[in-house]
């Protein structure tokens, strides 16, 4: 009986160390896919490899499956050898939570479509909260577990014995070695990961109608006066203060204007093509309107309070010829590009909005004049407009050439 169950034992423990190993390879591969999508450095750099980039992580969140399965067979049989050991058992409470945790709200995010924009923000914050929290966790499990640590336990337990047997009086140590490098790596975590763990509760609690709206407009890069005087409407906010916090996502360094070399031009096939500077264009009528904001990464600001320019004003205003079928846009980086078809561009809500809750729109949130195409998701309001160019045909924008979809509704 004590050798069938030692056989057991040892036929488990390689299955278990198979499936950890097999375990470990993926997480690692999900947190660097993760963290590049998340980065918003590497949006810019990656450009169409971010495409191939997220379907890499969402392939490896599904194989991530498999491993959880083969565990869940063993289990039992684990969880039995683990007698007497509590914080081992606390240890695969914690890892199981996590990657089901991960699995859940990843498939949320990957099926945006289908779980609606409600569900795929409280997703896409479960699974931000879930990578703050587990992947230190999952690198102190793993370090702590390395062969050099563990030798220096067993180093530390020999040379205590032998202490003893020299010297049995002698007083024990308050830390063994490997219970310093353990908590040292801990530490190290700690400071690694904590502030930018405090930073990110911060901004996803908070509501982005005050300190943090703020701090973007102290950091306004842009220089152009007159600034725009809010409505009635606008201050306060109608629609009461934005609820959410926006992620300030770029594809270029953002740019920055002033009056000396901003624009805002209306061409293409249009009876009257017009060029405005900055005091033309502020000088203009304009409206209030509350909407909500949906990024295809996941993420919402809600009840936000635009203010600007209705974009069918600006099209009637040019007078639209009848060969135009496409409204091609422009930003004011130079690089990044959409387009709506006209019945999208006359949409009641699409505005070029030049003030948000009262204030106006900083560089980092696309000003000083960005699209707003509320049905949609972000990607078509194009920030830091500065031309609209009607065309006969078809124009693909910058994501969709690389790989997203051109139906952008929500």
């Amino acid at each position: 009986m004590a050798k069938w169950l030692d056989w057991m034992r040892r036929h488990a423990g390689r299955k278990l160390a198979g499936i950890h190993a097999w375990n470990g390879w993926i997480v690692l591969l999900l947190a660097a896919t993760g963290l590049l999508l998340a980065s918003g450095f590497w949006r810019g750099v990656l450009g169409e490899g971010r495409v191939w980039l997220k379907w890499v992580h969402i392939a490896a969140g599904l194989v991530s499956v498999a491993p959880i399965i083969l565990y869940m067979t063993l289990i039992g049989k684990h969880w039995r050898l683990l007698k007497g050991r509590p914080w081992q058992r606390f240890n695969i409470v914690v890892v199981l939570t996590l990657l089901a945790g991960w699995l859940l709200s990843g498939v949320i995010l990957w099926q945006f479509r289908l779980a609606g924009p409600a569900l795929s923000n409280a997703a896409l914050v479960a699974h931000d909260l879930l990578t703050w929290i587990g992947l230190p966790y999952i690198i102190y499990h793993s370090l702590t577990r390395t062969r050099w640590i563990k030798q220096a336990g067993r180093r530390a337990v020999i040379t205590e014995r032998s202490e003893e047997r020299l010297h049995p009086a002698a007083p024990q140590p308050l830390y063994t070695r490997r219970a310093f490098l353990r908590t040292a790596i801990g530490a190290g975590l700690a400071v690694a990961f904590g502030p930018s763990l405090l930073q990110w509760v911060g901004r996803s609690l908070g509501s982005t109608s005050g300190s943090a709206l703020e701090r973007l407009a102290e950091n306004d890069k842009n220089r152009l006066l007159p600034a725009p005087q809010p409505l009635a409407d606008s201050s306060p906010p109608v629609g009461g203060g934005a609820q959410g916090h926006f992620r300030i996502y770029t594809v270029t360094p953002i740019p920055a204007f002033t009056n000396n070399d901003w624009s805002f031009t209306v061409d293409g096939l249009v009876d009257r093509p017009f060029t405005w500077n900055w005091e033309e264009f502020v000088s203009r009528k304009r409206t209030v309107q509350v909407s909500d904001f949906h990024c295809v990464t996941g993420w919402s600001v809600y009840r936000n309070t635009w203010e600007g320019i209705p974009l069918r004003e600006l099209l009637d205003l040019a007078g639209v010829r009848p060969e135009a079928k496409t409204v091609k846009l422009y930003s004011g980086d130079g690089v990044y590009t959409e387009s709506l078809t006209l019945d999208q561009a006359r949409m009641d809500d699409v505005m070029v909005a030049v003030l948000h809750d009262g204030r106006p729109l900083p560089s980092d949130l696309g000003g000083p004049a960005r699209l707003i195409v509320p049905k949609m998701y972000a990607y078509k309001s194009i920030k830091w407009l500065n031309r609209i160019e009607l065309i006969a045909g078809d124009h693909d924008g910058y994501w969709i050439e690389r790989g997203y979809s051109k139906d952008a509704w929500v």
